[in-house]
């Protein structure tokens, strides 16, 4: 059985927003781990995304403990990769954890394909993370499009539009 049975993220504006904002609209749990003050670049993580703070306020612990606590890990940014998106996936490596790179932005179809064939026989906790929207405008949207598209025929997601979405 293929099944989002939870995602995840660091509540940064772009990607791990919109990942968010799509779990909350099809009633599917969320969690995960924010820097210490729910640091995000656009002040703080809106506290309507219930996840837990970690004792740094770096991004990097938070990615790291992210990564560790999910099965699979989306990372959404395209070439070339900020600093951020490269950790993530160097850190995905390093702990032999599953992930899917989906560059295709703004290509949803392309993306939502791969992400597709990721979950696939997947039953667990989803970790969405890649590039923040003020480094990739557009990119909010395009996370949304793309997990629309990749559950549509996953019995578990209901594929509901956010009602609120937090774009940033």
């Amino acid at each position: 059985m293929t099944a989002i049975r939870k995602i995840i993220a660091g509540g940064q504006t772009g990607a791990d927003r919109a990942g968010l904002d799509f779990a909350l609209a099809n009633q599917i749990p969320i969690g995960g781990w924010c820097p210490k003050g729910r640091r995000a670049e656009d002040g703080i993580v809106p506290s309507r995304y219930q996840l837990r703070e970690h004792p740094a306020s770096a991004y990097q612990p938070r990615t790291i403990q992210n990564i560790d606590e999910s099965d699979l890990t989306a990372v959404f940014a395209r070439a070339p990769l900020s600093p951020g998106s490269r950790y993530t996936l160097k850190q995905c490596r390093h702990q032999g954890k599953k992930h899917v790179w989906l560059a295709g932005f703004p290509d949803a179809e392309a993306d939502a394909k791969c992400l597709r064939a990721a979950l696939s026989q997947f039953d667990g906790i989803l970790n969405i993370a890649g590039s923040r929207e003020s480094k990739c405008p557009g990119n909010y949207e395009h996370v949304l499009r793309v997990l629309r598209l990749a559950t549509a025929e996953l019995t578990s997601v209901r594929n509901q539009e956010p009602s609120q979405p937090d774009r940033k």
